[in-house]
């Protein structure tokens, strides 16, 4: 095991919206049953089967870094994410379905870790409008994930997930929506799985089957947005 190939994927988002509960149930396929807040980055591994059932599966380790959500705009905050965003083949981005500011917060995250020398604080806002090309020519696969599903009112529910299918095209990203307590929501077979399993072949695809697959692409145009694009009425 110990001779696998591996890749990196970060995992972002605002502090409380679940990132080590998601983590801790991708890696170990388990409820975590005490979260506390993350400081600095920690990392788990999971274990993929690229092109699963084809003759070029292949086992490979995926270490998931599960970075602090602070959105703090200190210095010291700044440069110590930094230290997290090299060599990244792929980035999973969270939010917390209730929470709709945490939606709106993944753009500064991309972007942060994109672009590598901005602090979440630091690129809104402009009366201009969103380019979501800017995502559209990144070359590291995004996923996009929902957390607390559970946790949604049913009269609510389908306002939420049009705002969040918005959400999806724009960081030209899939989505899944889950409970983080329930493993039956990345159970073998259902579309979340299914959705999981294509983003991770995507990321080692660009790792190990591209010319350039190591390096993140830097957002040299910085292109600046306002949240009109979240399609809020």
């Amino acid at each position: 095991m110990a001779s696998l190939d591996r890749v990196k994927v970060l995992v972002l988002g605002d502090s409380g919206v679940g990132k080590s509960s998601l983590v801790h149930l991708l890696c170990q396929n388990q409820v975590l049953g005490n979260p506390s807040w993350t400081v600095g980055c920690s990392v788990d591994v999971r274990v993929h089967d690229y092109r699963e059932g084809t003759p070029e599966e292949k086992t490979y380790y995926t270490e998931l870094w599960d970075v602090g959500g602070s959105v703090g705009c200190a210095s010291s905050i700044k440069s110590t994410r930094a230290v997290f965003y090299n060599s990244v083949n792929g980035i999973i981005l969270v939010h917390d379905l209730t929470n709709k500011k945490s939606s709106q917060n993944l753009y500064r995250w991309s972007l942060e870790a994109l672009s590598k020398d901005s602090s979440p604080t630091g690129i809104i806002v402009s009366n201009g409008d969103y380019d979501r090309e800017q995502f559209a020519e990144n070359s590291v696969p995004l996923l996009l994930i929902g957390t607390k599903f559970d946790q949604i009112p049913e009269t609510k529910r389908n306002d939420v997930l049009t705002r969040t299918a918005f959400l999806s095209e724009d960081f030209n990203a899939e989505e899944i929506n889950l409970d983080c307590t329930n493993p039956r929501y990345l159970a073998a077979g259902s579309s979340n799985a299914v959705k999981l399993s294509r983003f991770f072949d995507k990321v080692i695809e660009k790792r190990y089957f591209t010319r350039d697959p190591s390096q993140m692409q830097s957002f040299t145009d910085r292109r600046r947005f306002n949240f009109k694009s979240l399609h809020n009425e």
